[in-house]
């Protein structure tokens, strides 16, 4: 494996939602520790699940991983970062400025913006060789999906960029006298980040359409930033050992066909295959295994069990209920790759046939609702937040509403502010508060970004609120927020989303807390990709199936008020009606 014989200093790991970077990032980073190499993994991701999967409660700080010499890791905490990122900006002003001045420094440094900052720069820390980042051979960093990445590796051109221009700071940086340090930390990433003997970039995919597209645009992307030291894992390849079930017989089609047809820029690439495993990527040990026996563990492991699969609810279950009002918005969250774009497809093209107008809408800057519902329907409006669409439109907006009233001095000062990358997070949510509005006149089915990325935008919904709500308190005006209506039950239904595994259970339920804490109550849960309710015979499907039995009971008695289960299905969720036969399971309801 050229990636652990030939490491270069960094390694980032990226890829659409649950293709498996994080269990291949560990896996490298154990393999190149126990060659004698000291080894730092990194999470990046707002959502880690890199505790879960090394088996260790981790902080912001390298945790040594005992069980394996040489190795530690670190999750990088936005809020955390975001919090100590704070007190370094206004530490030093503290009884030097007026009491005023330092409140308008805090309220600067009040926004999402600011959080996403203070993430970066915690990455770009580790990217110098010095600090903490000097006691390590090798910087594993186990990245978001893919949109949120693509965007943390874009920062450091577009702050330094920006800073080049500035001429009095930018307020989610902080004071202009802080700027040029910080400038020349950014530049040096970008250098660190675009030389191929420092630095490789791991595409990982599953033998999947969806997955392969997303690795593909990745690649061609990450080039056009001077990206271009890449290397492709394809995880969980499957063979089915018994030809009698249709399933998996279809399933092995399936992979090989998108295996046969990779686009001639993967192809290149140097690559490692993988394949599929009947137990879940959890622990040291089987982390170990993945790489020094390609997963193989003894064929006693595939025996079947005696335990029956039950009968499980399915998703049309829900429509019934969603569809009794007529409107309101339906938002699928969950962490990457657990099939929210799909079902959202799913449940549009559901509601489109019972005759109701559907606006069928995502936040994800790395989601093509157009890869699952390719040909236009009567009755169906197809949408995304494009991130740089929805930036040059608020500039424009805010420069012809406040520019005619300013002199050249303040004008050139807005454009200046308007240059910001920061501009970008307060468009996005702008254009997210329209479409939830949207939802009083039809249904919006929104499909969101994995759960990181989302909380970000939640984050600045409930900051709107706080601010709106407190500047017209006592003025007798009624207002009605975008958290207002997502905290309203009868005007917004939450579906969470999830696989039937450990790490998506997990993170599933500490988004659903992440959510009560923000006064926002789920509607259900959707198990995703189920292979229990596909009920199969194939050996390795079949471990893989009765190993999900405890997690959906989990979910049916601890977490969720309604349940449905979505089953596997043989062909890819593409087309209008296949995603209208995925809504109904073969098993009948509980």
């Amino acid at each position: 494996m050229e990636l652990i014989n030939k490491p270069t200093r960094y390694l980032f790991f990226t890829g659409k939602g649950g293709v498996g970077k994080t269990s291949t990032a560990c896996a490298t980073a154990i393999a190149l520790a126990e060659r004698g190499r000291r080894v730092l993994i990194v999470s990046t991701d707002p959502a880690s699940n890199l505790d879960q999967v090394l088996g260790v409660a981790l902080s912001s700080h390298p945790k040594a991983i005992g069980e394996v010499f040489g190795l530690s890791a670190l999750n990088i905490n936005p809020e955390t970062a975001a919090r100590d990122y704070r007190e370094r900006v206004i530490g030093p002003y503290r009884g030097v400025l007026p009491k005023d001045s330092l409140s308008s420094i805090k309220e600067q440094l009040s926004g999402a913006c600011t959080v996403e900052v203070a993430a970066f720069d915690e990455f770009t820390a580790y990217l110098a060789k010095d600090g903490e980042a000097a006691d390590y051979d090798h910087i594993v960093f186990d990245t978001a999906p893919t949109g949120h990445t693509l965007r943390l590796l874009q920062l450091p051109a577009a702050w330094t960029g920006f800073m080049e221009t500035n001429r009095r700071g930018a307020s989610c940086l902080g004071p202009a006298s802080g700027l040029k340090t910080q400038q020349e930390s950014y530049a040096a990433a970008v250098k660190v980040l675009a030389d191929p003997s420092q630095t490789t970039l791991v595409l990982v995919a599953r033998p999947e359409r969806g997955a392969v597209r997303e690795a593909e645009r990745t690649s061609r992307e990450l080039e056009s930033l001077g990206l271009r030291n890449q290397h492709l894992i394809l995880n969980g390849i499957f063979s089915a050992t018994d030809r009698t079930d249709a399933l998996a017989v279809a399933l092995e089609a399936r992979g090989q066909k998108v295996l046969g047809s990779l686009p001639p820029k993967l192809a290149a690439l140097p690559k490692t295959e993988i394949p599929l495993l009947g137990y879940n990527l959890v622990g040291i040990q089987a982390l170990r295994e993945l790489l020094e026996r390609g997963g193989q563990r003894a064929t006693a492991k595939h025996r079947k069990a005696s335990q029956p699969i039950p009968n499980l609810p399915p998703l049309s279950d829900l429509i019934d209920e969603i569809a009794l009002k007529g409107n309101g918005l339906i938002m699928l969250m969950g962490k990457g790759g657990v099939g929210k774009t799909s079902l959202a497809a799913s449940i549009a093209a559901e509601l489109v046939a019972r005759g109701f107008p559907v606006h069928l809408t995502t936040t994800d800057p790395a989601a093509h609702l157009t890869d699952v519902l390719p040909d236009s329907i009567e009755g169906l409006r197809v949408s995304r937040i494009d991130p740089v669409a929805e930036t040059e439109a608020y500039r424009q907006k805010v420069l012809k509403s406040s520019g005619e009233n300013l002199g050249a001095d303040a004008l050139a000062l807005l454009e200046e502010d308007l240059r910001s990358p920061c501009t970008e997070e307060v468009a996005v949510f702008h254009a997210f508060s329209r479409i939830v509005a949207g939802a009083r006149r039809e249904i919006v089915v929104m499909d969101t970004a994995p759960t990181g990325h989302t909380l970000l935008l939640l984050d600045a919904t409930g900051a709107y609120h706080r601010e709106v709500t407190r500047s017209s308190h006592g003025a007798g005006i009624n207002l009605v927020t975008p958290m207002m209506r997502l905290r309203d039950p009868d005007y917004t239904k939450v579906l969470i989303v999830a696989l039937a595994e450990t790490t998506p259970v997990t993170e599933a339920a500490q988004l659903q807390a992440d959510l009560r804490r923000a006064g926002i109550e789920p509607f259900a849960w959707i198990i995703n990709g189920s292979l229990a309710a596909a009920k199969p015979t194939d050996p390795l499907l079949l471990e893989r199936a009765r190993a999900e039995l405890p997690q959906i009971r989990k979910v049916q008695e601890e977490l969720a008020k309604h349940i449905a289960v979505v089953p596997l299905l043989p062909e890819e969720p593409t087309g209008f009606e296949v995603l209208r036969a995925s809504l109904t399971s073969p098993a009948a309801k509980v």
